[in-house]
């Protein structure tokens, strides 16, 4: 679902890699998707990505940022067109 562009889906993906439920901690991923859930308009995923960016350097906040660029443009179903 997250693949597809559903918010929710994109948040708790998130949320899972910045605890390392179920996947290994990573929050340059988590950031990335919280950002994307975000720009879905997805509320929870504005704060995660806030809390999330607290635990990270300026770099890897850059490396989240590009990891954004690089899946959206992989996969533009990601964000979905707002209507």
């Amino acid at each position: 679902r997250a693949e597809a562009g559903d918010a929710e889906a994109q948040y708790n993906l998130g949320w899972m890699f910045a605890l390392g439920q179920v996947v290994e901690k990573d929050n340059v991923t988590a950031y990335a998707w919280c950002n994307i859930a975000a720009a879905n308009g997805n509320e929870e995923g504005k704060k995660r990505k806030g809390i999330v960016a607290k635990e990270m350097t300026a770099e890897q906040i850059a490396e989240a940022e590009a990891l954004v660029k690089e899946m959206i443009a992989k996969n533009p179903k990601l964000i979905q067109k707002k209507e």
